[in-house]
């Protein structure tokens, strides 16, 4: 299982995991409960640049359509191929299998993120 409190978040759901300068995207466990069962999902191409607070994609669920955002200014280096051809993962494995896309960033850019503890106040307190 994926440490919660070793991530950072967005005020629009997502969160992000830095390895060096690769930042690994997905949306969080609460933002696909509150989206209902995933049925598609569109991602930015593998070598497009993409905008901090940009829309990048789309997740669309049975209930609702889903922006994503890019959380940080980088290159996109890597899309998860299995998320688009299974959209269910993102809600039976958000912090797995279900991530989004993988970023090349400068890691000073996460100085603005919401921690753990910052996005569960965000979210009314729900874990």
């Amino acid at each position: 299982m994926t440490d919660l409190t070793s991530l950072k978040y967005t005020a629009e759901h997502e969160w992000i995991a830095v390895d060096g300068d690769v930042a690994t995207v997905g949306i969080t466990d609460y933002a696909a409960e509150k989206l209902g069962d995933v049925v598609f999902v569109e991602l930015p191409s593998v070598g497009s640049t993409v905008a901090a607070s940009t829309v990048v994609g789309e997740i669309e669920s049975t209930k609702s359509v889903g922006e994503l955002y890019a959380p940080l200014d980088g290159e996109v280096v890597e899309v998860n191929d299995a998320v688009v051809a299974d959209p269910s993962l993102v809600n039976s494995d958000p912090y797995g299998d279900g991530w989004l896309v993988k970023i090349s960033v400068d890691a000073a850019a996460l100085d603005g993120l919401l921690d753990r503890e910052a996005y569960v106040a965000l979210t009314g307190g729900d874990e």
